[in-house]
């Protein structure tokens, strides 16, 4: 069978790269503690006198600043990172950024000599938050604040600072800013590498700093009375007439450039104004921050400024990560196909040319798999998502000439999946050695069968022998992955080359329902049987795995499970949704039903925004679901995720091609009655409501589409 070669930088194995900056469209992805970093793998229950296999790991980074805490206000490229108290002291992570690079670290505000006590912080927007702070300034006053200073900011470069006064009398204040900046990158605030502050020069009606790679300069307006440079503070007296309001707006711009534009405002918005209506009021908000998440974190290819894609989340993985960007495509795809044609356009272009076993991979960096497997490899993942996503876009309307142009690259994906299992069974792990993994395999069935596809509507070759092989590894699949036991058993999370099975139940069994949508509504077969899927449904929705706020990425009954564990117990919101949705296309509306309104109440938690991850700790009455210190928030998957959540309730599945839509709602309604107005199927608007009955109807739809049956 033929196996990749190790590649020679510190065995990473080909196809992978570290992490970088996307360019001026995004910051360097930072190390994400206990997300890039891997363990010797031995699987439990082994011989121990079986020889042990080294596997390479990603060097494992220092600690990082907690951001649970922050509001991360994004509108990519701009960035804005804050503590509730408002004011930008140039600790930890705070400031405003732009493309990576921190352009305000401190900004101070001081008003007749004090900063005002914090009341307040909350975010307005996925680009904004609003800061309360108030303050006595008449010596009559007694107790009572007579002063609100309203602080709005912006991921732009924007801050508005409003003074309202409720003194009975006018107000002579002195308002003071002070502001500074170091101009580091994101990765060097991170890891504690940021330098000192960078003197400042009086600039027109601000201040300015420079540096060898670029300056910055912040203007206000109205202009300052007074601007110390020595100091970098800005001096105002204003004068507050009783009851009165006054404004000072500061705008902070890198390298003299105009405004930051984000790149999800305006035209280049790909997604539909989607709405929910719902009987479970969550569920409206959900949808809309969810949308407001995914437009902030969209990137457009600096060469080719017409394809957006998303960056994979904020403040850590501000740039382009393959296997997420396209997860969360093909999740938004019932927003429309414009975010995953421009996604799919975007990847091909990275996909690796030439001859050799490389040849057709998408490159990814290796992520951490939890403390019973090596880190995973998300070129194999990319590689075997890109046809996925082409053929399901197809299906929701992705116009003929878009997927003919894409087709080719497809076609390379899907040789590099023949290539690479050659004359075996089974997809094996890039690196020598390494496991075949259970989830790797769900993936590539699923490639081969959706690829298939894709090849024969367009009379390519190919097709019939991918199919041949997705059947012989359908047959071999249950015997070779399967661990029988007293409870019924469960599939192995790998397989070792020696034949010994990694039997811990990971959240990544979920990838085996997702089996992707064929024909006329239709999903593809899976891997496992009827009576092994009903197994599998019982293991997840079982309280081992369903934490009562969404899938544990580990089984709580494992000695290894942690609840803060990126793959040992933590809930990863867009697995826990991978099993909502296959769960639900296989009759399991139960176990489906109990993940779907975890994650919803997570969500209302966290005030609408569903971070990429959370504790694993179990619901009880009156608790809340604890934050993850290095969980991305917003994060593409999870923003992605909401998206699909909601409209699995109505099933949609159409086939464009077939001019048909099908719909399987939840036949139990666990959020009561609900309307999705707005979406899109073949660039048209698409609604649906589902009754309290679980009966779905179209409201709104298309020519030419008709009801599937």
């Amino acid at each position: 069978m033929p196996h990749p070669s190790s590649a020679p930088d510190g065995g990473r194995p080909p196809g992978h790269e570290p992490a970088r900056s996307a360019g001026r469209g995004g910051a360097p992805a930072a190390p994400r503690a206990g997300h890039d970093a891997g363990a010797p793998f031995l699987p439990a229950g082994r011989d121990p006198g079986v020889p042990r296999v080294p596997f390479p790991v990603p060097g494992r980074p220092a600690d990082l600043p907690p951001a649970h805490t922050t509001l991360i206000c994004a509108a990519l490229p701009g960035l804005v990172i804050s503590t509730e108290e408002g004011q930008l002291t140039g600790h930890g992570l705070e400031g405003f950024y732009t493309a990576g690079r921190r352009i305000l670290s401190r900004c101070r505000v001081r008003v007749a000599g004090r900063e005002p006590l914090a009341m307040q912080a909350r975010m307005l927007a996925a680009d904004r938050a609003r800061f309360v702070g108030t303050l006595r300034a008449s010596p009559d006053a007694g107790p009572d604040p007579d002063v609100v200073v309203e602080r709005t900011r912006h991921a732009d470069g924007v801050e508005r600072i409003t003074l309202h006064s409720s003194a009975l009398r006018a107000l002579r204040l002195p308002v003071e800013v002070a502001l500074g900046t170091d101009l580091a990158e994101l990765g060097d605030v991170a890891s504690g590498r940021a330098g000192p502050e960078l003197p400042a020069s009086v600039h027109a009606a601000g201040l300015r700093w420079s540096c060898p790679t670029g300056h910055v300069t912040v203007t206000a307006d109205p202009p300052p009375t007074d601007a110390l440079a020595s100091a970098g503070l800005l001096r105002w007296e204003l004068e507050l007439p009783p009851g009165g309001t006054l404004t000072v707006e500061l705008r902070v711009r890198p390298d003299g450039q105009g405004p930051v534009r984000a790149v999800g405002r305006g035209a280049a918005d790909p997604f539909a104004r989607a709405r929910a209506v719902s009987d479970e009021p969550g569920a409206e908000a959900l949808l809309r921050v969810c949308v407001d998440d995914l437009r902030a974190l969209l990137l457009r290819d600096p060469r080719h400024p017409a394809d957006t894609h998303l960056a994979a989340g904020a403040p850590w993985r501000c740039g382009l990560a393959p296997a997420e960007a396209l997860t969360a495509a093909r999740m938004t795809l019932p927003l429309g196909t414009r975010l995953a044609a421009g996604t799919l356009r975007t990847l091909a272009r990275a996909q690796l040319a030439g001859p050799g076993p490389r040849s057709g991979l998408i490159p990814g960096p290796l992520r951490d798999s939890g403390p019973h497997l090596p880190p995973g490899c998300t070129a194999t993942e990319a590689t075997l998502l890109f046809p996925v996503l082409l053929a399901e876009a197809r299906r929701w309307g992705l116009a003929e000439r878009e997927v003919e142009e894409l087709l080719p690259a497809a076609e390379r994906c899907l040789e590099w999946l023949r290539t690479t299992v050659g004359d075996s069974t089974y997809l094996p792990d890039p690196q020598p050695g390494g496991p075949l993994r259970c989830e790797t395999q769900a993936h590539a069935h699923r490639a081969a069968l959706l690829g298939a596809d894709l090849l024969d509507a367009y009379g390519r070759a190919g097709g019939a022998e991918l199919r041949q092989w997705a059947q012989a590894l359908r047959t071999a699949f249950c015997d070779d992955f399967w661990i029988e036991d007293r409870a019924g058993g469960r599939p192995a999370a790998a397989r070792t080359r020696d034949g010994h099975p990694v039997p811990q139940l990971g959240s990544g069994a979920a990838h085996l329902l997702d089996t992707g949508l064929a024909d006329s509504g239709e999903t593809a077969p899976g891997l496992l049987d009827k009576a092994r899927t009903e197994q599998l449904a019982r293991l997840l929705g079982g309280p081992a795995m369903d934490s009562g706020w969404g899938l544990r990425s580990l089984g709580a009954k494992d000695a290894a499970y942690n609840p803060f564990g990126h793959r040992s117990g933590a809930v990863r919101v867009h697995e826990t949704v991978v099993a909502v949705t296959g769960l639900a296309a296989a009759g399991h509306e139960e176990e489906a039903g109990s993940l779907l309104r975890g994650v919803l109440a997570a969500a209302e938690s966290f005030g609408g925004r569903l971070p990429e991850m959370y504790a694993g700790e179990r619901r009880t009455r009156g608790s809340a679901p604890l934050p993850h210190p290095a969980a991305s928030r917003p994060a593409a998957t999870s923003a992605a995720a909401g998206v699909l959540l909601l409209c699995s309730l109505a099933g949609i599945r159409p086939d464009v091609p077939a001019g048909t839509v099908t719909l399987r709602p939840f036949r139990s309604a666990p959020l009561g009655e609900i309307a999705l107005t707005g979406l899109r199927i073949s660039g048209a608007p698409f609604s649906v409501r589902v009754s309290r009955l679980g009966t779905a109807t179209v409201e709104e739809a298309g020519d030419g589409l008709r009801l599937g049956v």
